[in-house]
């Protein structure tokens, strides 16, 4: 006598799906789709586009931005904004390449204070939300035209110094370890640091909480003014390294070009990688995958020809729609509309 094993196996397969579909989210398995997706349309309209050497370009071109989408993820989860971390990029890769200059070609000194300068900008803007009370969204986007006109004043509004001849910047930009590219590993770094501090210790359950509910949080007996300073901190600080990496993909100090538009696809990142922009929800590893798909679609549009203006647009309509599609998600009443 046999019996079947259909009724047992498929709640097992539903099972299995469910399982995959909570290990890996629903938002995630969407941006792996829209990246299939871009994937398949250009590479049948480019065969190059898949070569390992075009990945590795689109993996590049991504890294600034994608440590900017990092930072940014954080500083979003703990119900804040930081439109200014474009602009700081800019400044620090400034005074990278003058210090560089100016301390007898150091490439320490010169990668050093560009850190300082941006760990201090970002405490600033920390200080200046906390203390001042001031909206974040208006904090930074005075340090958006701030920060700039500042880089753009030291700088005389011209690109700075001469870098490419140190083997720290040259490493920085054309090196390899294991082969692939150091920008590349200094954002698998940076990302999974932030992705353990998230997702494992006891400060990343903070952040999720004062995001998702400062009353609450302080009523805890966190500490809210702490962690929101220390988190715009980070944001500076890693937005100078990412300026750091931006004077050694040009060879000199930036202060405006290649920085600039750097906060928008920061925040579209975030926003698509599932991160709810009024705090308490988000993810390093969506975060990553929007990186990724922002920098294909970018690639992709560039290999065909497309004006570059488009490219606006398309993150423009991005960042739109993954609001939207929170709004859906959360059930929020439409602004303006019954409930």
């Amino acid at each position: 006598m046999t019996t079947s094993t259909a009724p047992t196996t498929a709640p097992q397969r539903r099972a299995g799906a469910r399982a995959l579909l909570g290990s890996v989210g629903g938002q995630n398995l969407s941006l792996i789709g829209a990246l299939a997706v871009v994937v398949v349309l250009f590479g049948s309209l480019n065969p190059n586009f898949l070569g390992w050497d075009n990945i590795q370009v689109i993996a590049e071109a991504a890294t600034i931005a994608g440590l900017l989408a990092v930072v940014q993820t954080v500083v979003i989860i703990c119900g804040g904004l930081d439109i200014s971390v474009g602009s700081q990029a800019g400044l620090a890769s400034v005074v990278s390449a003058m210090v560089f200059t100016s301390a007898g070609s150091s490439a320490p000194a010169g990668i050093g204070a560009a850190l300082a300068v941006g760990a201090a900008v970002g405490l600033f803007n920390g200080v200046v939300i906390v203390y001042g009370r001031v909206n974040p969204t208006i904090a930074t986007l005075a340090g958006l035209a701030a920060y700039k006109g500042v880089a753009q004043l030291v700088s005389d509004g011209r690109a700075q110094g001469y870098v490419l001849g140190d083997p720290v910047f040259v490493f920085l930009s054309r090196g390899k370890i294991a082969g692939l590219p150091t920008m590349i590993w200094i954002l698998i770094l940076v990302a999974a640091a932030v992705h353990v501090l998230l997702t494992y210790t006891d400060i990343g359950r903070n952040v999720y909480a004062i995001g998702g509910n400062d009353t609450a949080a302080r009523l805890a007996g966190i500490n809210l003014n702490k962690y929101l300073i220390s988190a715009y901190a980070l944001s500076g600080a890693v937005a100078a390294l990412a300026g750091v990496l931006l004077t050694a993909r040009t060879g000199s100090g930036q202060p405006v070009s290649g920085s600039e538009g750097l906060e928008l696809q920061s925040i579209t990142a975030a926003a698509l990688g599932g991160c709810a922009l009024k705090g308490g929800k988000g993810g390093i590893g969506g975060t990553l995958l929007a990186v990724a798909l922002l920098g294909a679609l970018q690639n992709g549009l560039t290999v065909q020809g497309i004006n570059s203006f488009w490219q606006n647009v398309a993150q423009g309509t991005l960042l739109v729609a993954a609001v939207v599609i929170q709004q859906r998600r959360n059930h929020e009443r439409a602004v303006g509309l019954p409930a």
